[in-house]
């Protein structure tokens, strides 16, 4: 899908979105034919008061401009007081596919009137460009009779800047990257596959790639990570991506992404309806993957370091199984209440991992983590837990850039209490607050360094479409990532 700013248009094929706020003026720097026909139309709207503009409001038509029909949308804006990006960005979503179903080819899309309502030409920019292109996504590979249809061209009108359209694209593309391997079924996306894919990844956007096997692994003694590990005959990967954007910098960044390619729960086995979605415990992973390859690509001036520890969380009779103690990267000794808490024990030992050998400077985990952050949040904000302030508004800045949504969890002395075990140093069950006390138990591998937690497990999947995102994963926190990175990039 090709994009092109015009300043202005000699002719349109095809389709028109049109942006209007609730004044339902219209002017715009087009074909007199084109423009009468137009207004004609919103005059007729006006009349028969069919639509008012509210934000998100959409209607669709159809025009004749000399021989041509034209389909036409018109996306409302509302006014100052009203005005959402989110509603804004899922109801242009949702334009762009039902134009897309008709066999659209080219789309010309005249947002001159969100310059009152987006005064950033940068947000307005990106905003439009990575819309566009994840709206533009479905998982249908493994459909036999998919016929796939494709948006061809999109022609914006208005102040637009190039150099952030293409900022928007990456990001865009960089969300479907992720989007895609959380919809992955766990029987193509073993852990080895998905070494093999980060590989291509860092071989085309240009980051290092290493991939640590379980001989590896052992050697790393990376006890918690391989007790979860033992019971699938996939075998795990330690996946480490290394971007060096600002070699002058001893600055680094770490990010750790949840790698359980699938997720049984172990011999604390999860019911038939618990596992079907089950391939999606790999979205923390997503994120950061698609994150570096975001980063890479627009070559950032700034060191970031990501690791996966990919595996599978299985049943056989070397499984580790409930009331076994275990040990960890960190000598750290491990008790274990329940074998479906294991995203935290491959978590640890990445953490753990990434400060040591790598020597970041900061780390932040993704992780689909628990059941609980969906109680805490729902579906639609990310739970967070971090030991650091200004670190932590970083990050939720970069959400807000993404238009995603974050909510900052406490860290309460009572709820560290909870994590100690008679038996052992701690326990990995730690009780309620879960969502709390699961990311609590990551804190205690992250030493002294800025650390934020980030509880995807409300947000990385949708059970159906809504707005920007299609059913399967969402490639949530994939562009916060990247504005992380950014923040922290050398001028």
């Amino acid at each position: 899908m090709k994009f092109e700013i015009m300043d202005k248009i000699s002719h349109i094929e095809d389709s028109i979105v049109l942006f209007m706020d609730e004044t339902l003026a219209f002017s715009s720097d087009i074909p007199e034919s084109l423009s009468l026909e137009l207004s004609h139309y919103v005059s007729r709207l006006k009349s028969k008061k069919t639509y008012k503009g509210k934000i998100g409001e959409i209607h669709y038509g159809t025009i004749k401009v000399a021989q041509d029909y034209l389909d036409v949308a018109i996306l409302g804006l509302g006014n100052y007081d009203t005005f959402s990006v989110i509603k804004l960005q899922n109801s242009l979503a949702e334009v762009f596919r039902n134009l897309k179903a008709k066999n659209t080819q080219s789309i010309f899309v005249i947002g001159e009137q969100l310059t009152h309502y987006m005064d950033s030409k940068r947000k307005r920019s990106i905003l439009l460009s990575e819309v566009l292109v994840m709206a533009d996504y479905e998982f249908s590979e493994y459909k036999s009779n998919f016929e796939p249809q494709a948006v061809e061209n999109i022609f914006l009108l208005g102040d637009f800047d190039k150099n952030f359209v293409d900022e928007g694209i990456v990001l865009g593309e960089s969300n479907k990257i992720a989007r895609h391997l959380v919809n992955l079924p766990a029987n193509k996306l073993t852990p080895i596959y998905l070494a093999e894919l980060v590989k291509s990844y860092g071989n085309i956007n240009g980051f290092e790639v290493t991939v640590d096997h379980k001989s590896e692994i052992e050697a790393l003694e990376m006890s918690a990570f391989l007790e979860v590990a033992k019971g699938s005959s996939q075998p795990p990967v330690l996946i480490t991506m290394r971007y060096t954007g600002h070699p002058e910098s001893d600055h680094r960044l770490g990010f750790v992404g949840k790698g359980l390619t699938y997720d049984s729960g172990g011999l604390s086995i999860k019911s038939t309806s618990g596992m079907v979605t089950m391939k999606s415990d790999m979205g923390g992973a997503a994120a950061v993957i698609g994150a570096m390859i975001a980063i890479s690509k627009l070559k950032l001036k700034v060191n970031v370091t990501a690791v996966v520890a990919a595996c599978e969380n299985m049943i056989s009779g070397a499984s580790y199984k409930p009331g076994d103690i275990i040990s960890s990267m960190a000598k750290k000794s491990i008790f274990i209440g329940n074998t479906d808490a294991e995203g935290r024990l491959t978590l640890i030992d990445a953490v753990h991992y990434i400060i040591e050998k790598e020597a970041v400077s900061a780390v932040i985990d993704v992780a689909t983590l628990t059941g609980a952050a969906i109680h805490c949040l729902g579906h639609d904000a990310t739970c967070a837990v971090s030991n650091n302030d200004d670190y932590y508004e970083v990050v939720q800045k970069s959400f807000a850039k993404s238009n995603e949504h974050v909510w900052r969890l406490p860290i309460l002395d009572e709820y560290k209490e909870l994590l100690k075990h008679h038996e052992a140093d701690l326990t990995n069950t730690a009780g309620s607050p879960g969502t709390i006390t699961a990311g609590l138990f990551i804190g205690e591998f992250v030493h002294d360094k800025p650390w934020v937690h980030l509880d995807i497990a409300g947000t990385a999947f949708k059970d159906k479409q809504a707005g920007i995102f299609t059913k399967g994963g969402t490639g949530v926190a994939t562009r916060p990532l990247y504005y992380v990175a950014k923040k922290f990039a050398a001028k």
